[in-house]
């Protein structure tokens, strides 16, 4: 059974982006007296997570709002330090440049959001048109939706599809989906044991940096053991 298509998720995959990004909420958080979510809770619980659901998950606990334009100004100050400081992951683009297979990103950031990151690394030219947001489908992260609508647009089976995913969330989608997934844990915000917590969340392998992608695609059929 060949692989037909590789899906990548964008923040924490593609490029390093999760620490600056959470960092922002974290941070806009606590000045609107939100002080339940340091940087190291958004992390572990919200990477990987539309900003919607964040959003809805912290009015929920808290039973406050966090203010019509919580999102908006959270986007501005992201896009701002993306513009200055967003990096690569190593590897990705030698390797992305080299993999003889379909590729797609799938990602739960904006459209705004993820052109932008792909543009500013250089990456986005490995896709084309093929970068789809969780913006598209009623349904984020954990659920398959993205993963499932980014397969039936590009006409792959989800059974030969592989996810290269580095969120227990992304994870949660990728199985739900019935894709077989890598957990990558190559991102500067994977902390200690995070490489054990997606294997336990049901990860198929797991890989620390770019370079190690290729020979686990070429064994793709045993991932689905």
């Amino acid at each position: 059974m060949p692989l037909d298509l590789l899906i990548c998720d964008c923040d924490g995959v593609l490029v390093d982006s999760e620490v600056l990004a959470c960092r922002v909420d974290a941070e806009e958080l606590a000045r609107r007296g939100f002080g339940g979510y340091p940087l190291e809770a958004v992390l572990r619980r919200f990477a990987g997570i539309a900003q919607a659901d964040v959003i809805a998950t912290v009015e929920r606990e808290t039973g406050r709002s966090v203010g019509a334009d919580f999102a908006a100004a959270v986007a501005q100050r992201v896009e701002t330090l993306l513009l200055e400081a967003l990096q690569p992951l190593p590897g990705a683009d030698a390797v992305l440049a080299a993999l003889p297979v379909r590729k797609c990103v799938a990602s739960s950031s904006s459209p705004r959001k993820l052109d932008l990151a792909l543009t500013r690394t250089g990456l986005k030219a490995h896709f084309g048109a093929d970068i789809y947001s969780a913006a598209l489908v009623e349904r984020g992260k954990p659920a398959p939706d993205l993963f499932l609508y980014a397969a039936a647009r590009l006409g792959a089976a989800p059974e030969r599809c592989c996810v290269v995913e580095d969120s227990a969330a992304g994870v949660a989608a990728a199985l739900a989906a019935g894709m077989p997934v890598i957990g990558f844990t190559g991102g500067s915000h994977c902390p200690p044991g995070h490489a054990e917590r997606l294997a336990g969340l049901g990860a198929s392998v797991i890989a620390r940096h770019w370079r190690e992608i290729p020979a686990l695609l070429a064994a793709f059929p045993a991932l689905r053991a």
